[in-house]
């Protein structure tokens, strides 16, 4: 018992917002008839906040690092139009044009890494005048007007799903056959890290909670899976930030470079004095950052099937929302890509769910500010309370 209650208090925000996750889909399952659960609508879902979930990726990075970023929202207008540009008005092939924008993202980063790493203007201003820049040129660009529409061939980035070879009908068997082989790799990592902490003589959870916590797990992994497998399978945007949850999961854990990343954000004075390049973790994590900006304004162009110059507005909030919502620090070194996934997802289905139940704009925006302040607090009132 007392090391399950030592693991809840040392990973309490974490814990918090998994259960607040469940406590907010459950009250939007009742509230909403079980709409919320529809095969149709968590499709929907994805579809709508996958990009949000890219941007709050890259964004928990730079948040650790203790910047902030507030261009992305414009760098995803920017970007959409430099591929509209290419691939509507000049015909460039759809794959040089992606590639082609993602380089304008790390640009981008370049640009803003610079003035931030280097030259030592703080990432609040250099960021705010990124996003009147790249808004401004995002104008100039399409000229006030939107272009449309993209090949098909792009919009499958978005709106397309993985193919199933088993060619079933009414049922993805793919979907459905991915989803056990990660459920078996699920359950080999958590026994290899159960070894491993016994190894080492580190607190090791009694077996009866981490099975519990596995079959709890792997019920909503296949749950979800067979709902998407009863509408057309894994949307290509799952499979994107799928890909991205487990690349930069592994650096943050398991690189040299996550953990510089870490040391920055927690004491940067400290980290200089024991040989960390800090000045470049900063610029590198901000051209990741363009990076990723780019790739969730495809994704974001894709979707709509057209380059607006409103596209991406206030998108770099939701994004920072998601990470300080899924335990993220203001003051940096502390936050998790998981984390940030979970606060996304937070901000997801009460988007979802309270357009569902009819709920105007105007107090979803309340309302989602109200869980951010809280969410924050939180954060506040734990530290204050550790004396940290």
């Amino acid at each position: 018992m007392k090391t399950l209650i030592n693991l809840f208090s040392n990973n309490i925000r974490q814990y918090g917002m998994i259960i607040a996750l469940v406590f907010i889909t459950a009250l939007f399952f009742i509230l909403t008839d079980g709409i919320l659960f529809k095969p149709l609508n968590l499709t929907n879902l994805i579809l709508q906040n996958g990009f949000i979930l890219v941007l709050a990726i890259g964004m928990v990075l730079v948040i650790i690092t203790g910047n902030i970023d507030l261009s992305v929202g414009s760098v995803v207008a920017f970007v959409g139009a430099i591929a509209g540009v290419l691939m509507i008005n000049n015909n460039v092939p759809v794959v040089l044009a992606i590639v082609l924008s993602i380089l304008v993202g790390a640009l981008i980063g370049v640009w803003q890494g610079f003035w931030i790493a280097y030259i030592g203007i703080p990432s609040f201003i250099v960021t705010l005048a990124g996003m009147l820049i790249f808004r401004g040129l995002t104008l100039y660009l399409l000229d006030g007007q939107s272009l449309a529409p993209f090949p098909e061939s792009f919009r499958i980035l978005s709106g397309g799903f993985l193919p199933d070879v088993f060619g079933a009908d009414g049922l993805h068997i793919l979907t459905l056959i991915l989803a056990g082989v990660f459920s078996l790799v699920l359950i080999y990592m958590e026994y290899r890290s159960r070894k491993k902490q016994a190894a080492y003589s580190f607190d090791v959870l009694p077996l009866w909670i981490s099975v519990t916590k596995m079959v709890l797990l792997l019920f909503v992994i296949n749950w979800f899976a067979y709902q998407l497998a009863l509408n057309k399978g894994i949307p290509m945007v799952l499979g994107i930030v799928f890909v991205l949850i487990l690349i930069y999961t592994f650096i943050m854990n398991n690189t040299v470079m996550g953990r510089h990343i870490y040391a920055t954000g927690g004491n940067k004075k400290a980290a200089d004095l024991s040989g960390i390049k800090t000045k470049r973790v900063v610029f590198w994590v901000f051209v990741n950052n363009g990076v990723i900006a780019a790739l969730a304004g495809l994704m974001f162009a894709s979707r709509l099937d057209s380059a607006t110059p409103a596209a991406g507005n206030m998108l770099e909030l939701d994004a920072i929302a998601a990470v300080f919502i899924g335990g993220a620090s203001m003051a940096g070194g502390v936050g998790t890509v998981i984390g940030a996934i979970i606060g996304g997802l937070v901000m997801g289905v009460m988007n979802n769910g309270m357009s569902l139940i009819g709920i105007g704009i105007d107090w979803q925006q309340a309302i989602k500010g109200m869980v951010l302040l809280l969410a924050v607090g939180f954060d506040v009132y734990n530290k204050n309370k550790s004396g940290n």
